[in-house]
């Protein structure tokens, strides 16, 4: 059976994703049309074939656990709901899912190689869907740059090639403004302290944290098919998983099985009250 999610129902879960405003994405959410986080549940239900899924914060000579734990989980999603996803992203990271999950080093090079290789993988295995969680994206001068407003550009593989590219819809999900997607909210990005992406997406969903948007995504895609799994124990073993293979806070630098420096199950919380929302919804 197939749930209908109330509109007010998915702005309030919208809302609930910014309720931290700590950096000022409730500015970037009055930026864009409400509904995104239903347009791109919509998306993940009806698309069928090949997700790419872009993901990989360098920081700290390792990796974010915000935003492959949400890649984790969107790709389970994905396998619930007739596409085949991948995870791209540097090898750092691909090396420690490859195991378990389908993946994909990110292209390699300047700019116009990268775009070739994108183009050729496209030809080769073109996608019914593209996402972006927690990805890097260019500023307006072509470099990348932390929230900090630091230069990280030889730490990153750019790699917005993978949604200019794409003849699919294309989703992205950030926390800050600097990552891909984000230039469907340049005109707010600009009245704030950063180094803004300028990259552009079909659909931007923005959160207090990359990971907790797709979180809800995942509940609420779940939702409207009826039937929600037990996202809070993933959330937890993925995360362990993570920080045992290296990842680390994006903002304490610390190993610990915490996202960008909120206390630890802080994101199980959050997605369990926007379950029982959405439950709420469900009954008959």
């Amino acid at each position: 059976m197939k749930f209908l999610t109330p509109m007010n129902t998915i702005e309030a879960i919208e809302k609930r994703l910014i309720q931290h405003d700590h950096r000022g994405m409730s500015r970037l959410r009055q930026a864009l049309e409400p509904g995104y986080l239903g347009r791109a549940a919509e998306l993940l239900r009806t698309q069928s074939g090949i997700a790419y899924i872009v993901t990989g914060f360098p920081v700290a000579g390792s990796f974010e656990t915000d935003g492959p734990a949400g890649a984790m989980a969107l790709y389970r999603l994905c396998e619930n709901h007739h596409l085949r996803p991948m995870i791209l992203s540097e090898s750092e990271l691909t090396q420690c899912l490859s195991p378990t999950y389908r993946c994909l080093e990110l292209a390699t090079g300047a700019r116009e190689q990268i775009h070739r290789s994108v183009e050729d993988l496209y030809r080769r295995a073109p996608p019914a869907l593209v996402i972006s969680i927690e990805r890097p994206g260019a500023a307006r001068d072509g470099r990348y740059y932390n929230m900090a407003g630091k230069d990280i550009t030889a730490d990153c593989t750019p790699a917005e090639a993978y949604l200019e590219l794409a003849t699919c819809p294309t989703i992205a999900i950030g926390d800050g403004g600097n990552e891909l997607g984000m230039g469907n909210a340049i005109t707010a990005l600009e009245t704030m302290d950063i180094h803004p992406a300028v990259s552009t997406c079909n659909e931007l969903i923005v959160a207090d944290v990359s990971n907790w948007a797709a979180y809800a995504l995942c509940a609420l895609t779940y939702a409207q098919r009826g039937n929600i799994p037990d996202i809070s124990s993933d959330i937890r073993d993925d995360l362990s998983f993570l920080v045992a293979s290296g990842a680390v806070d994006g903002v304490t630098g610390a190993k610990t099985a915490t996202e960008d420096g909120f206390a630890e199950g802080a994101g199980c919380l959050l997605i369990e009250d926007i379950i029982a929302l959405l439950n709420q919804e469900n009954l008959p």
